[in-house]
């Protein structure tokens, strides 16, 4: 490594350098009445000492701080007084100073034990006195602190965790640095105090003990600091004086002062031999302790070093900023600790915000920069967000150096799910595309609307979002760019007026693409502002508003409502028959401060807006659309505001027409019969789809929707041509149905009657769906199941809990052939391949989004199911049929059987541990049917099954106690199965399922050591004289259940006298067996099931998670079912720990070591499909939104624990 070189003794200083000390630095104000050069303490000024020269003088009794207390108290030693941190640091350094000057040595030597005790070293074991203190090397004082150090501890101040310790650090290095500062006018040239600091600490230094090196590191570096602002000060000193002798010298011969002239030469050269002094002590600590520790093994120490050359060529650039320097920061980027990188950008942040350092950073930005924007992708995301805030420095100061390419590289990561990412880059975006504007000339009126100066910018803003195809995402580009560029977003009058407004001559109108992102993005803007919270998937939480945000969101929201209360009439009136404009425009009311429309005299507004809804719910039949009219009549019926009435009785006349028309329009229907055309059933079609929209978010228990629904169904059932979508949109309102009338019941209010009335339609309608789970049509069959499921779950017994015992006569629970039928629906239409899937037709197959959607859809069949299970609507074991499939279809389903898994454990660990071994035992008969039972047990299918078993041991954790129960029952049940069946060979062979016991050991690790003893004798007592395929199988099991996870032991050779004709298993010895059971189960250990969640692990080579929890994976790696170690439910393995520094692939032809370093993934949100489905319906119960974080702990050990 190349060390930077001396500094030089003369350089040439700017008369303006900055400087951090206080105006009080002229030599003149010297408190010993001399300049530094005649610094000679008690004895005069000394030349060099040789290596471990010390002062004399003893330590004197009854001291605070190195000097005599009258009062008798006791000694508080220097490092007590910093550790408690209550004086004043001023007060504490003036202290010692006076007993320096009182006695040096004494002095010195209570510094070298505040030095020895910060690094972990009790007091006054290594140094005692004054005589130990002069007569010992560094060497021998590094030697003894190294044997009283503790290292079985291994704590030190600066890492040892509590309130006392809390502010060490900053108060050990505010003493430093005040140490130095009081004593910059004469103490630390005296060639004593400071050489042998500098010397203690460089020794320390290079220690192997972590905390000798890690405190005297931190020590030195702010040390260096401290001498860097004295070097800054003399600097100055030095300009000063220099124009005061020019100015004297230039004066007439008559009027010029000599004697004046004479004192400021003599000042110039102390200055001048003072300031080579600090350089020499700055070189010994740069070289001594920089050079060495930058590239240190802990990351704390390398992140020190480079904070504080940060600090260097900041404070005195002159000196410091250059590219002997720079390169320490350049290589240091490279580096593996995410907390070292950080450090560099820090510190490069500082000199690029300064644009008078910009000329001297040339160079080092042209052979650094790539590695600045590969730094945007840091896995470490605060290490991205301060490499886009560098970059956007760099763009502040120069438009050149960054290309199309690094720019386009930050531009997208406005799109990242991680926000602080996203909102530098929208900084960067905002700098680099919308921070010139046109100058407005003074004077002249402010333009508005089309003409004003947003104009262009938020058109420029429209290109950008359609050009970076992700359309979809508006609300993450205005979020990320809202910080920076609120005042442009919150422009509705200009965004208005580009809609409406005819274009001005010369000028382009907006295309019918660039109109629709307009109002997506306007949309966005009107979001943000009345929310004041991030999009979904970006933000941890609500937090609490100021109370000036507050202000600033009622001002929006009235502003917003008084703009949009007006335009948007003439918006919907000019895009009514544009699908996607409506569905957008319709979401603003929802924003809006409805009081307005009273106090702002706008009713006749409100009527046009009202009458411009119903227009469209007349016209359109997407179902994106009429929800948006529903949502848009709920936001505007609020009782609370006086405009109630008039929307309410809008919204009445409405729902008659609607429900009228369809009355009459499915008589018409239902009586034609066969002979019904396409027509009708589109007109029933499109009235029940507006129907059923508005029975999402409203309440139509005054119209009598029930009786007609269901007429409508059962016909459908009786004559089996009922068209698709209305059996669909029919089974929905329907539902929609019973769930008002459960609501109005729930309220306490309701009446015997309608209890029963609501009790009967309820158990019909499930009926009806379970008819419909027959249906041929795929679409209608899955919407019958999702419904039939959800009524199920809320109609289970846990309807009553929360003071409703009112409602106990409306549980309703399934009939077995009910749970038979659900239960062969997820086998048929759930664990299917991809190809397989009938919903992807029209020759879509190869659509990755028709993909992906289909798999989302069955994803939420899955999850429906599996909440009957854990909620126990369904009994526990139909979940066998569930968790056998959990390593065939890991990828797509893993997360949700995991988690039913481990929801079905904390509700019964016994019955969990049955339903686990069934579906084991469900697979092991599915392969002796395929396979006969002469199988190979290294064949692919008993392999499986074994690697199954032992992902399924690995859930249970690695408290044996909590689940001794359960695994005692696993192993009870397993046995039982391998030996409950004859051999097919007859009397004599090895039972039929004998080879399960090899699957069953999977588990043995788990059981206590009291119950291996019990599973050894039943299986020597079920054994007694076997073949070698039996004995095989029994030596492998005890060997797996006295180690865990041994290998298999060698097979005994079967003896030579054995009998050749085997028996059967005795009845005899079956229920001896279980009376062994049943004894070894009785002792007490009932203890809480234990919290297992999900614990899905995250790819090494990926900055994320990318499980279906969270970020939706685009991709998956297909599961090897016969290898072990790898994948789910595993520990990663251990990262090799690899130097701390390596090399930068020959960037520098005097570097000769590699340098690494990892990027992130961008985390960019879902697809619009998975994502809109994700806000409004969830794909699946959330985990974790019952699950903490020490539970999620416990669950990670467990799983490494296999």
């Amino acid at each position: 490594m190349i060390a930077a070189p001396e500094i030089p003794s003369e350089f040439s200083y700017t008369q303006d350098t900055d400087t951090r000390f206080s105006s009080d630095t002229d030599f003149s104000e010297d408190p010993d009445g001399r300049g530094a050069n005649s610094a000679k303490g008690k004895g005069g000024k000394k030349g060099k000492k040789a290596a471990g020269e010390k002062g004399k003088g003893g330590k004197g009794a009854g001291r605070i701080n190195g000097h005599h207390q009258e009062n008798g108290m006791e000694n508080m030693m220097l490092f007590e007084v910093v550790k408690l941190g209550r004086s004043a640091m001023q007060s504490v350094v003036d202290d010692w100073i006076e007993s320096y000057k009182h006695d040096r040595d004494v002095a010195l030597l209570d510094l070298i034990n505040f030095f020895i005790q910060c690094s972990g070293c009790k007091a006054n074991t290594v140094v005692t006195d004054g005589e130990m203190f002069r007569n010992m090397q560094n060497s021998e004082i590094i030697r003894r602190m190294t044997e009283e150090f503790d290292e079985d501890s291994g704590d030190y101040p600066l890492t040892i965790a509590g309130p006392q310790w809390k502010k060490f650090k900053s108060s050990f290095c505010e003493f430093i640095l005040v140490l130095v500062r009081q004593c910059q006018y004469s103490i630390i040239y005296d060639e004593y105090m400071m050489d042998t600091v500098i010397s203690l600490l460089t020794g320390l230094s290079d220690s192997q003990v972590r905390a000798f090196r890690h405190t005297s590191t931190l020590a030195a570096m702010k040390l260096m600091t401290a001498l860097v602002n004295v070097a800054l000060n003399l600097s100055i000193n030095m300009d000063n004086t220099q124009r005061q002798y020019e100015a004297e010298r230039n004066k007439m011969v008559a009027k010029r002062a000599n004697d004046r002239l004479e004192l400021l030469l003599q000042k110039r050269k102390e200055l001048q031999e003072n300031q080579d002094e600090i350089e020499n002590m700055m070189n010994a600590i740069f070289k001594g302790v920089f050079v060495h520790r930058y590239r240190d093994s802990i990351a704390e120490i390398r992140a020190i070093c480079i904070e504080e050359i940060g600090v260097w060529m900041k404070l005195y650039s002159d000196a410091f900023l250059n590219d002997s320097y720079l390169k320490y920061v350049g290589w240091t980027m490279h580096d593996k600790q995410g907390e070292v990188r950080l450090k560099c950008l820090t510190a490069l942040q500082g000199l690029y915000y300064n644009r008078e350092l910009n000329a001297r950073l040339e160079l080092f930005t042209s052979r650094f920069k790539d590695r600045i924007v590969s730094m945007t992708l840091d896995k470490e995301y605060d290490v991205a967000v301060q490499a886009i805030k560098l970059l956007t420095l760099v763009l502040n100061s120069t438009d050149e150096v960054l290309t199309p390419e690094d720019c386009e590289s930050v531009y997208h990561l406005v799109y990242s799910a991680h926000r602080p990412v996203a909102v530098a880059a929208g900084e960067f975006l905002y700098k680099k595309l919308f921070s010139q504007r046109e100058p407005e000339e003074e004077g002249a009126p402010k333009r508005r609307g089309r003409q004003s100066p947003n104009a262009n910018l938020i058109k420029t803003t429209v290109f950008f979002f359609l050009e970076s195809e992700l359309h979809e995402h508006a609300a993450y580009l205005v979020d990320s760019l809202w910080e920076c560029g609120a005042e442009l977003l919150k422009d509705w009058e200009c965004m208005i007026s580009l809609l409406l407004d005819d274009p001005l001559p010369g000028e382009e109108a907006l295309t019918d693409r660039q109109e629709t992102a307009l109002i997506e993005i306007m949309l966005c803007t009107v979001r943000q502002a009345a929310e004041c919270h991030p999009p979904v998937g970006r933000g941890t939480g609500k937090r609490v508003m100021t109370a000036k945000e507050k202000k600033t969101q009622l001002d929006d929201r009235t502003r917003m409502t008084e703009l949009f209360a007006v335009a948007l009439p003439p918006l919907l009136a000019k895009y009514a028959v544009d699908a996607e404009k409506v569905t957008n425009l319709l979401q603003l009311p929802q924003f809006f401060d409805l009081e307005i429309y009273t106090t702002g005299r706008l009713e006749k507004h409100l009527e046009s807006l009202l009458r411009q809804i119903r227009e469209i719910v007349e016209k359109h039949t997407d179902t994106e659309v009429l929800e948006s009219c529903s949502k848009t009549y709920h936001a505007l019926c609020n009782e609370e505001f006086t405009i109630f009435n008039r929307v309410d009785i809008a919204r009445s006349q409405l729902l008659d027409e609607l429900v009228d028309k369809f009355n009459r329009l499915l008589e018409d229907f239902l009586q034609e019969g066969e002979d019904a055309d396409e027509d009708d059933a589109y007109q029933v079609l499109s009235t029940l789809k507006r129907i059923t929209a508005f029975h999402n978010a409203h309440d139509l228990s005054g119209w009598d929707l029930f009786t007609s629904n269901f007429k409508l169904l059962n016909t459908g059932i009786e004559n089996g041509d009922m068209p698709e979508q209305i059996v669909i949109h029919s089974l929905q309102c329907t539902h929609y149905v019973i769930l008002w009338h459960l609501a109005k019941s729930s309220e306490g209010s309701s009446r015997k009657d309608d209890l029963v009335t609501l009790r009967k339609q309820m158990r019909a309608f499930c009926m009806m769906c379970q008819r419909y789970l027959t249906n041929v049509n795929t679409a209608v069959k899955e919407q019958a199941f999702t419904i039939l499921c959800d009524l199920l779950l809320i109609f289970s017994h846990q309807m009553v809990s929360g003071s409703r015992e009112h409602l106990e006569s409306l549980i309703y629970s399934p009939e077995d052939s009910l749970q038979s039928e659900l239960l062969s629906f997820i086998l048929n239409h759930v664990f299917i391949d991809q190809d397989d899937d009938t919903n992807s037709t029209d020759g879509q197959q190869d659509d990755e989004a028709v993909k992906i959607e289909a798999l989302h859809k069955r994803r939420n069949l899955l999850a429906a199911y599996c909440k009957l299970i854990i909620y126990c609507v369904v009994e526990m074991k139909t979940g066998a049929d569930i968790f056998k499939q959990y390593m065939r279809y890991y990828n797509d389903y893993g997360d949700i059987i995991k988690e039913t898994m481990s929801k079905t454990r904390q509700i019964d660990k016994i019955q969990c541990a049955k339903t686990l071994i069934l579906s084991l035992q469900q697979l092991f008969n599915e392969m002796l049917s395929e396979l006969g039972h002469g199988f190979d047990r290294s064949s692919s299918a008993f392999c499986g099954i074994k690697e199954l078993a032992r992902r399924f041991s690995l859930t249970f954790g690695l408290d044996q106690v909590k689940t001794r129960d359960a695994i005692a029952m696993l192993h009870k049940d397993g046995i039982e199965f391998a030996f409950k069946d004859p051999s097919p060979q007859g009397e004599g062979g090895p039972p039929l399922n004998l080879a399960f016991l090899d699957i069953l050991s999977e588990f043995s690790s788990k059981l206590m050591r009291q119950d291996k003893r019990t599973v050894l004798f039943i299986l020597n007592s079920l054994q007694a004289g076997g073949d070698d395929d039996t004995m095989s199988v029994m030596s492998g099991y005890s060997s797996r259940g006295s180690s865990i996870r041994s290998k298999k032991a060698k097979p005994p050779a079967a003896a030579a006298g054995t009998s050749a004709a085997k028996r059967k298993l005795p009845e005899e010895e079956s229920s001896s067996s279980s009376e062994v059971w049943q004894q070894s189960m009785q002792t007490p250990v009932m203890m809480p099931s234990p919290h297992l969640t999900s614990t899905a692990m995250r790819d090494p080579k990926r900055g994320r998670d990318d499980s279906y929890m969270g970020t939706p994976q685009h991709h998956q790696t297909p599961m090897d079912y016969n290898r072990r170690g790898t994948g789910l439910m595993e520990e990663d393995e251990e990262p090799i720990v690899e130097d701390v520094m390596m090399s930068s692939e020959g960037r520098m032809d005097d570097l000769n070591e590699g340098m690494d370093f990892d990027t992130m993934d961008i985390d960019l949100p879902p697809s619009k499909n998975r994502r809109e489905r994700s806000e409004l319906k969830p794909d699946y119960f959330d985990p974790a939104s019952i699950m903490d974080e020490s539970v999620r702990g416990a669950s990670l050990c467990a799983a490494h624990s296999g």
